[in-house]
């Protein structure tokens, strides 16, 4: 699996308070601290996109 954050990230710090193992807020939104994400952490990662307000947050697998 793969992710990234797209620019309609609005920086709410959801996806980092569902996952802080794989994102974390940078400046002006949230990045992706690991890539590709490991398999232990595949299912919080789809939690957080789906709990994302702008859906920023885009999954490829």
């Amino acid at each position: 699996m793969e992710v990234k954050v797209n620019d309609d990230c609005s920086a709410c710090g959801i996806c980092e308070d569902i996952c802080p193992e794989v994102f974390e807020l940078g400046d002006e939104k949230a990045e992706v601290k690991v890539n590709p994400v490991p398999e232990e952490h595949a299912e919080k990662v789809r939690e957080a996109a789906e709990e994302c307000p702008t859906e920023a947050i885009e999954i490829s697998e």
